[in-house]
């Protein structure tokens, strides 16, 4: 039970920050998935398209979920560059998704709803483990603790 306690208190801040990463992306997900949906079988767009405004929107809300709660501690190297790099991961990202996809829709001729919400979930599944990777490492920097400067001494005047 100490190791289990040794283990936690060791782990609790990636622990927290995983938990975080994981809610935003869960909702981020339901989110995508429900525009997903809609944009293929209620408005009757293509399966690579439907994805790209539902990967467009869902991104969105999870830059934003991220900044400002999953890593609010890590330094602000400023939003244009954050906001750059998140949507050129989630670009990178969105690219494996479109390939799962392409490839169950356009390789494997499947078409009904149960293969692309598969293809989906195979698809963002192998994004998020790139994207909490790629987020931790180049957008949401460690925040740095400035070394504290000694000022000299004033020297007396007699």
């Amino acid at each position: 039970m100490e190791l289990v306690k040794r283990l936690y208190q060791r782990f609790s801040s990636l622990v927290h920050e995983l938990t975080k990463f994981g809610i935003i992306g869960a909702v981020a997900f339901l989110l995508d998935l429900g525009i997903l949906n809609l944009l293929k079988y209620g408005v009757g767009l293509g399966p690579l398209t439907s994805t790209l405004g539902a990967t467009v929107v869902s991104t969105s809300f999870a830059y934003a979920g991220n900044r400002w709660w999953t890593f609010r501690d890590r330094e602000q190297s400023g939003l244009g560059r954050e906001y750059f790099l998140f949507f050129l991961f989630n670009g990178i990202a969105l690219l494996i998704r479109l390939l799962v996809t392409g490839f169950t829709a356009y390789t494997l001729v499947l078409h009904d709803p149960i293969s692309l919400n598969i293809a989906n979930i195979i698809g963002v599944g192998l994004g998020t483990l790139f994207r909490y990777w790629s987020y931790k490492r180049w957008v949401f920097l460690e925040a740095t603790t400035p070394i504290p400067m000694e000022l000299p001494e004033a020297k007396r005047v007699p």
